[in-house]
């Protein structure tokens, strides 16, 4: 099945490809720009300690942080699901780029992406892609994630997080966080993946969404497949940008109730419910005017 099919979202990418005013802060790695056929999308960049363009196009961080952008931002007509074209989208990378012999996911530490969290909201994004694995931290630094996360909430910019892909049971520091919506990897079935982390803060908060071999575009431009939590956490956000294109005098309490209400089902212990673009819109429409 069409992975925006799975979870309903292509009944509202028919009635819009976004809003520029809708600003989506991408915190994961710089983006191929040019070889992604992003040079016609609406980007930003949040000034860093990193660049937000790749300077080697072939590392991980590079290829992770290009996959994801294409996902939201490359034409319809590309082979990306390509949700909110006419979104804008904020770059903030906190991943550093390595050469191709370093094989693993990139890591942050919490410090890292506290600050990133900050400055990209800082920056006007209404919505924020976490896609990072975090490393070993202390509890000071973990105090400075949860303040990050606290400020985000306060501005009412909503944060997606992929929930991460170590078959672990529990919560962390963002996926524990109240205001935080969770999300792991589901295959077409919407059966959760083998090595997607669970837990009880996500299956209350979170939702599942398609994370296996799904199709975006590499740094070369070509399709390529990726797999786990970070393939899944942006059609969550993809969701949210389109609901908000949608019904942009929404608040974002009104938002999340929307997409985390609606799945049709009910919550389970550690595991959560599918998203569900098209219930989510359906709800809103009764309480809030729909720009038609």
């Amino acid at each position: 099945m069409n992975p925006l099919d799975l979870v309903a979202l292509t009944p509202l990418m028919e009635r819009t490809s976004g809003r520029s005013e809708i600003a989506v802060g991408l915190i994961d790695g710089p983006v191929s720009i040019t070889e992604a056929h992003l040079t016609g999308a609406n980007l930003g960049e949040v000034p860093g300690a990193m660049r937000g363009t790749c300077s080697v196009a072939s590392s991980v961080a590079c290829m992770h942080g290009t996959f994801v952008a294409a996902m939201l931002a490359t034409p319809r007509e590309s082979a990306a699901p390509a949700m909110c074209p006419d979104c804008t989208l904020l770059i903030r990378p906190i991943f550093l780029e390595s050469g191709t012999d370093d094989l693993q996911m990139p890591s942050a530490t919490p410090v890292e992406l506290a600050r990133a969290i900050v400055e990209t909201v800082d920056a006007g994004a209404w919505i924020l892609n976490v896609s990072a694995a975090l490393v070993q931290s202390s509890a000071a630094d973990a105090h400075e994630l949860q303040s990050a996360l606290d400020y985000a909430a306060a501005r009412q910019v909503i944060v997606v997080a992929a929930a991460g892909n170590q078959a672990a049971v529990g919560s962390t520091t963002i996926t524990g966080h109240p205001w935080v919506i969770p999300v792991i990897a589901c295959d077409e079935h919407g059966r959760p993946l083998d090595y997607a982390n669970l837990g009880r803060s996500i299956g209350q908060r979170g939702l599942s969404a398609p994370g296996d071999d799904i199709v975006s575009l590499g740094t070369s431009g070509q399709p390529t497949t990726l797999s786990g939590t970070s393939a899944a956490a942006p059609f969550v956000t993809g969701a949210i940008a389109l609901l908000w294109s949608l019904v942009p005098d929404a608040r974002a309490h009104d938002i999340r109730t929307a997409v985390l209400q609606n799945s049709g089902v009910r919550r389970g212990a550690i595991v959560p419910p599918l998203l569900n673009g098209w219930a989510a819109y359906q709800s809103l429409a009764l309480s809030v005017e729909v720009v038609r």
